[in-house]
């Protein structure tokens, strides 16, 4: 294989509340990593001496085993250093926060204090308290372990006991668990039960990436809302259709946002055309049926049948099969005798004749955007506002009628057009007035073409090599290759050709990636060995095979 040689183009880039004390390590019972953002999901609250090394540290060790992330006490503060507004910042920024309430946790102010703080996050931003009462009963504590409420109302301040007593009785009237009624006093099956109930709650809260800049899509929202029978006896189908970066997969992580909180379970099996092409159905099936910290393998296909009637039997689900290009495929991942009533599929697909042989209850075309519709987005890409100036309004309505109310368009070409100078917007109207309105992938081109060679090169390695990689893992070839990546992977960003979710994943739509693919395939559409890539598996043994050292 070989890459094309360098050539030159013009780079496009120039132009909470705490108490009146201050706590000290020397107290502290409960947690002592430094978060940086919101880097812990749970928050582990327990008397250090009653449980850090049995049960806390059993159920600690299970959850990072599954992948959750924990906050919780590894003695890593110097003593006396003061941790109290970072502490509670740890504790808001968590999803889920764990009381685990034993004999003496009333005797600590730390715990105490954070428990007041727990519960005060549950009041105002919702937070999913889950308290275990490890060898206590709740209605102890609602008479507040009298004892140590009075040890502490002799040191400090009255209001601030006061507080942490109604906490007490506040956490004692919450669902939670009784370890001595969990198998008769088996922690193992207690720690099983708490883990699956994080998993759960945090599939639950789970946000699927959407870009900031949408327009139109609560009236998408609510139509198709409107579609959904919720009396029908059965599984509803819905089908939403329309051409290449229309929106579908956005419309459809929006509902999966909005509304599986509504579902005892949810799944959104993503990109399933190009998944099937890459490693099969079952690829498909295991996405379905896995969750956070719980990946699911699937040996053959009629075994994922299996897994997903039983992962399925007797719950209400949403599960999204996204992009699906072939309706034979579909009986694989849903069947409508697989859910229970009050189940919803919402497929998407470019081609409606999949919908009618999946026989979809309903079905809901996404058009273009109007014209106004479509300033608004492009304006919030190339100005970062919802309109353009006064002296751009005019170009700018010329190059949005160019683009056919094509989100996808209007995005790159607005992200591209951003602080350019005239010229450069006058020489992108007439490339994209010579494309008619249904050539998508050339009117993507344009942006493509104004990258330097090494800003090319990694978009069509990315295209065809490392969607959905870690962006580092591919930097050191770049490098090596005088690429300069952390430049270009900045430029592919800022002008949408590109995006990096939260875990630094490199991400590129379908559209984009098709785009990259074909102008490696035209490199030599008969010798694949020819090209400068390679990236379907079928081709890969046989270049390899006829490879002459």
């Amino acid at each position: 294989m070989k890459r094309n040689e360098r050539t030159h183009s013009e780079d496009p880039i120039y132009e909470v509340s705490s108490s009146s004390t201050t706590p000290h390590v020397g107290d502290y019972e409960g947690g002592t990593k430094r978060p940086n953002g919101n880097d812990y999901e749970v928050f582990l609250s327990f008397r250090g001496k009653d449980t850090r090394k049995g049960f806390t540290d059993y159920l600690y060790t299970s959850m990072v085993d599954k992948g959750i992330r924990v906050f919780r006490d590894d003695n890593e503060l110097r003593v006396g250093e003061e941790i109290g507004m970072e502490l509670l910042y740890s504790i808001a920024q968590s999803t889920i926060s764990i009381p685990i309430i034993s004999e003496n946790y009333a005797s600590s102010k730390w715990c105490l204090r954070e428990l007041a703080q727990m519960l005060k996050c549950k009041r105002s931003r919702s937070q999913i308290v889950l308290p275990i009462f490890y060898k206590v009963q709740p209605s102890h504590l609602k008479r507040g372990l009298g004892d140590a409420i009075s040890a502490h109302k002799e040191n400090l301040n009255e209001m601030v006991v006061k507080e942490w007593e109604e906490a007490l009785k506040e956490v004692s009237s919450l669902k939670g668990w009784e370890s001595e009624k969990i198998e008769n006093g088996h922690e193992g099956a207690l720690v099983k039960i708490v883990v699956t109930k994080v998993l759960s709650e945090l599939k639950g809260t789970f946000q699927l990436i959407v870009p900031q800049q949408l327009v139109g899509i609560d009236d998408h929202i609510k139509h198709i809302m409107s579609l959904i029978d919720a009396k029908f006896n059965g599984t509803w189908i819905i089908g939403i259709y329309g051409m290449g970066g229309i929106g579908k997969t956005t419309l459809a992580k929006a509902l999966c946002n909005k509304f599986s909180g509504q579902f005892e379970y949810h799944s959104f099996v993503a990109d399933c055309r190009e998944a099937y092409r890459r490693e099969g159905i079952k690829c498909l099936q295991k996405q379905l049926i896995s969750s956070p910290g719980s990946p699911c393998d699937v040996s053959n296909v009629d075994e994922g049948i299996y897994l997903i009637k039983s992962r399925f039997a007797h719950k209400k689900a949403l599960i999204f099969p996204d992009d699906i290009d072939d309706s034979a495929h579909l009986k694989y991942l849903v069947d409508r005798g697989w859910f229970e009533v009050g189940s919803v599929v919402i497929i998407t697909t470019r081609n409606n004749d999949v919908l009618g042989q999946a026989s979809a209850n309903q079905m809901y075309q996404l058009n273009e955007l109007s014209l106004d519709q479509s300033l608004i987005l492009f304006s919030r890409h190339a100005f970062q506002k919802d309109s353009p100036p006064s002296d751009y309004e005019d170009i700018s309505r010329d190059v949005v009628s160019t683009t056919g109310g094509l989100p996808l368009a209007l995005e790159v070409i607005g992200s591209f057009l951003c602080r350019k100078r005239e010229n450069v917007w006058k020489d992108t109207l007439k490339k994209l007035k010579k494309v008619p309105h249904e050539k998508v992938r050339e009117k993507l081109k344009i942006s493509y073409e104004a990258l330097d060679y090494g800003e090319q090169q990694i978009f069509l390695d990315i295209a065809c090599l490392f969607i959905g990689s870690r962006k580092q893992n591919p930097t050191y070839m770049w490098d090596a290759f005088d690429s300069f990546p952390e430049k270009g992977i900045e430029v592919l960003s800022l002008m949408s050709l590109i995006k990096i979710d939260e875990n630094g994943k490199l991400l590129m739509h379908d559209q984009l990636r098709d785009l990259g693919r074909e102008i490696v395939y035209l490199e030599n559409p008969k010798e694949p060995q020819e090209r400068s890539r390679l990236w379907i598996y079928e081709e890969a043994p046989d270049v390899l095979d006829n490879c002459k050292v």
